[in-house]
């Protein structure tokens, strides 16, 4: 049976244990605790997730534009809630303003990093470009230690919604948890309708599928590159903005994006929907590893989860089966 204390995610990576009773995962007397148990981790299993999501889609849109990896995504993540994070400080904006700045100035950071640094090496070896992406994100977290304000300590996001919490017939549901839920409904259904009504979404579809035939017809191939490493930075930023209120700001929650990766993996590398769903598993996996299983299986349970899968589907749950002919 499981002990009093439930483990959630740190801000560097680790497990902290929780008062159930405070987390809402303490069960009820009688035979209503085990399901409303169930439950409540779903819900924060879920909510963990979306996170992954959001970093995960990131992952994909890249891959999907230029077929390379960007393994500085969850550095974007750290510095986007960074930039957040002193524009409250510095400037004292609310917090609103300052995250949709910072999503903005993020998403141009993002075109403005594959113009510069990503263009030039396309191209080269494979290995080249996730060496470059691995030492992009080992420069950023050096940069914010050195920003004046951040460093190397945590701090606190303050959130106009931080420390509310609904009580749902026995469930509780931290106003953080269902914040993120809601804007990662709301920012899928928002990449929906762009990819699938709008001329920019569509020409991204027909560049990432055949770069020389949209290239031919008249797609501004280069353009829309820088375009969608904006748009994945600008997610992660989203992403970054959401977690601090739970695990701080901090210069190593960038990290997180190693979780995010077998989320890309299980879901299918080239699927958006795939993301999602990849997120949701191992948020969910991580969520019932850390509360049953003895502590430190939580930190690897997502890696259990994706050697499974590439053993039993290479491909992922929306992967499709690519074949060239040589």
């Amino acid at each position: 049976m499981p002990g009093a204390f439930a483990t959630l995610p740190s801000d560097d990576g680790r497990s902290r244990s929780c008062d159930r009773s405070k987390c809402g995962l303490e069960p009820r007397s009688g035979k209503q605790g085990e399901p409303l148990e169930i439950v409540q981790l779903l819900i924060s299993g879920s909510a963990l997730g979306c996170i992954y999501a959001l970093i995960a889609i990131g992952f994909v849109l890249i891959y999907k534009a230029t077929e390379t990896v960007n393994f500085a995504q969850g550095e974007m993540m750290m510095l986007g809630a960074c930039v957040g994070y002193l524009l409250m400080l510095w400037f004292k904006l609310p917090f609103i303003w300052a995250a949709l700045v910072s999503v903005a100035g993020m998403a141009g950071f993002g075109f403005l990093l594959e113009r510069t640094v990503i263009r030039p090496i396309l191209g080269q070896p494979q290995f080249t470009v996730v060496m470059l992406t691995i030492g992009l994100g080992y420069i950023t977290r050096g940069l914010v230690t050195m920003l004046p304000g951040v460093g190397t300590d945590t701090h606190v996001l303050a959130v106009p919604y931080k420390g509310n919490v609904w009580n749902l017939g026995g469930l509780v549901l931290s106003a953080e948890q269902g914040t993120i839920i809601g804007v990662t409904l709301l920012l899928c259904l928002l990449l929906f309708v762009m990819f699938k009504y709008t001329k920019l979404g569509v020409a991204m579809q027909a560049s990432s599928q055949n770069q020389l035939a949209a290239y031919y017809m008249g797609i501004p191939v280069k353009r829309l590159n820088g375009l969608v490493w904006g748009l994945s930075a600008g997610v992660a930023t989203i992403a970054g903005l959401l977690l601090a209120p739970i695990t701080f700001v901090h210069v190593n929650m960038g990290f997180i994006g190693l979780k995010a990766f077998p989320a890309a993996v299980v879901g299918g590398f080239g699927s958006l929907p795939g993301a999602v769903v990849g997120g949701l598993v191992i948020g969910i996996v991580e969520a019932f590893a850390g509360f049953y299983l003895p502590e430190g299986f939580k930190d690897v349970a997502a890696y259990v989860v994706v050697l499974a899968m590439l053993v039993v589907k290479p491909n992922g749950l929306f992967g499709e089966k690519l074949r060239k002919k040589v």
